[in-house]
């Protein structure tokens, strides 16, 4: 620890230090805060704020009566290649599960319709799922399709597989994405699924995927527990990605800086 820096922050980097390490390992109880005020031989402010430090960032677990455990890693999802939810899982360390909630045919919103290029009022196929990483709730997604292709969904069977799976069963190929990532309160639904209260701070993905051609194949909205999933975008001075930002009174490119 450095002793010139503020004592929590010296706190907070031997602890995570400690998880880095494997001294305090995945799914261990964190020291009561009784021990260690009493191994570092301080108040239990600064302790406090250490353990708050490593639980925002997810590093820990636990709170208002649960004690603290060690939490992995959060995983981080990259949106530079097409990898379903089960690919992703099972080559980042964790065995993917779900829970198809419904899949059911509806009259698609405004922004379905907008997103698929249909009618608002039009027929869509929606697939509402949970989907988890080690038992463990991570995101509660929302699938729109237009029914053309939606309804060869309605029957399929994802617990062995995925939605791309299925689509490239029936020659659908997602080519390209277009993603927007925002930070929503919790909806009473994605509150029950995900086990957090409504209102509760989640990261969204929208996403609209099209084939080689074009062709609007999915609309998504999905839910994530932050504690659970990052993005990660990488970007290369030969392609650069250009970044816009999205208000409700539509979007702005933002110029790469001089």
């Amino acid at each position: 620890m450095t002793e010139n820096q503020p004592l929590h922050i010296q706190l907070y980097e031997e602890m995570a230090q400690r998880i880095r390490s494997g001294l305090w390992q995945t799914g261990q109880r964190v020291p009561s805060e009784k021990s260690l005020v009493a191994e570092f031989g301080t108040s239990r402010g600064p302790v406090r704020q250490a353990l708050a430090a490593l639980r925002a960032e997810g590093v820990i677990t636990g709170g208002r009566g649960a004690p603290p455990r060690v939490q992995r890693g959060v995983p981080s999802q990259s949106f530079g290649t097409f990898l379903s939810f089960t690919e992703w899982a099972r080559l980042s360390g964790f065995t993917p599960g779900q829970h198809v909630v419904e899949a059911v045919k509806r009259p698609a919103s405004e922004t379905v319709a907008r997103e698929l290029g249909v009618k608002p009022e039009d027929t869509v196929v929606e697939i509402v799922r949970l989907r988890t990483l080690d038992g463990e709730p991570a995101l509660f997604e929302r699938t729109s399709f237009a029914y053309a292709i939606g309804c060869h969904m309605l029957d399929a069977n994802f617990d062995g597989g995925s939605i791309y799976q299925e689509l490239a069963r029936i020659g659908v190929v997602p080519a390209r994405a277009r993603h927007v990532i925002d930070a929503v309160a919790a909806h009473p639904l994605d509150a029950e699924w995900l086990r957090v209260s409504p209102g509760f701070p989640l990261l969204r993905a929208r996403r609209t995927s099209t084939t080689v051609d074009g062709t609007v194949i999915e609309y998504a909205d999905d839910r994530h527990l932050p504690s659970m999933t990052t993005f990660a975008i990488e970007n290369t001075a030969a392609h650069r990605t250009q970044l816009v930002r999205e208000s409700a009174g539509g979007a702005t490119l933002l110029k790469d800086p001089a």
